[in-house]
C-alpha cells in the first residue's frame, strides 16, 4: 500500500492509500466507470533528491460542463481540460509504486515550472535597497525628488500656450490656421471661418 496525491476538482489536494492489482486509479477518483480515464504524463525527477523517479498524471479528459478541474499542471499537459478528481502516482527507478506526499508533490511541481518568486522575501530585499537618488544634489531634482532627466518635469514649467490662449468670442465660429512651412510647403496663410449661422 502507498500514497498517492488525489487532485479535487476544486484544486485541492489530498493523500488517498492505492494498492496494486487491487485498487482501480478510477475508483480512487471517485468515477464508476474507467471511461475517458488515462494515463496523461509522468514527470521525471533528474536530481536524485526525491524518493520518486517519475510521477504519473491520471486523468479523465471528456465530462460534463462545470466539472473542470481547476489545478494548474506543469507543462507539458498545462492546457490539457481534465474533468473531475485526478490522480498523481510516484514510481521509483524500477517502476515500483512508492509513496507521494503533497510536501514532495509540491516542491517537485515548483521546480518543474522553474521556481516561483516568494513575494514576502523580495518584500524584504526592496526594503534593504539602497535609494539610488539619495546620492543625487538636490538642485538635480524636483520637489518632489524625481530626478530631473528630461523624462519628469518640475512643476514650475509651464506651457508657454497656457500664456498665450486665444481669447473666446460670443460667435458659434471655429478659426483653424495653416502656416507656411519654409523649405517644404507653399501654403500661405489661410484662414478658414466655419459657422453655424444661416
Amino acid at each position: 500500500m502507498v500514497d498517492i496525491v488525489l487532485v479535487e476538482k476544486t484544486g485541492e489536494l489530498k493523500i488517498s492509500k492505492y494498492v496494486d492489482g487491487k485498487d482501480e486509479l478510477y475508483k480512487k477518483c471517485k468515477f464508476k466507470k474507467a471511461d475517458n480515464f488515462d494515463f496523461l504524463h509522468a514527470w521525471t525527477s533528474k536530481n536524485g533528491k526525491y524518493s520518486f523517479k517519475t510521477v504519473s498524471l491520471y486523468a479523465r479528459n471528456t465530462g460534463n460542463a462545470n466539472t473542470e478541474n481547476k489545478y494548474d499542471f506543469p507543462p507539458p499537459v498545462d492546457n490539457l481540460l481534465n474533468f473531475g478528481c485526478c490522480c498523481l502516482v510516484a514510481r521509483n527507478e524500477m517502476g515500483d509504486y512508492v509513496d507521494l506526499s503533497v510536501e514532495d508533490w509540491n516542491k517537485f511541481y515548483e521546480e518543474l515550472f522553474g521556481g516561483f518568486e516568494n513575494l514576502a522575501d523580495t518584500a524584504k530585499e526592496d526594503e534593504n535597497e539602497e535609494d539610488e537618488l539619495e546620492n543625487i544634489p538636490a538642485e538635480l531634482k524636483t520637489k518632489t525628488g524625481y530626478l530631473k532627466d528630461g523624462f519628469v518635469v518640475d512643476d514650475t514649467i509651464t506651457d508657454s500656450t497656457n500664456n498665450n490662449s486665444s481669447n473666446t468670442s460670443n460667435k458659434d465660429s471655429c478659426e483653424e490656421d495653416i502656416w507656411e512651412d519654409d523649405d517644404t510647403s507653399e501654403l500661405e496663410f489661410e484662414s478658414y471661418v466655419y459657422s453655424d449661422e444661416d
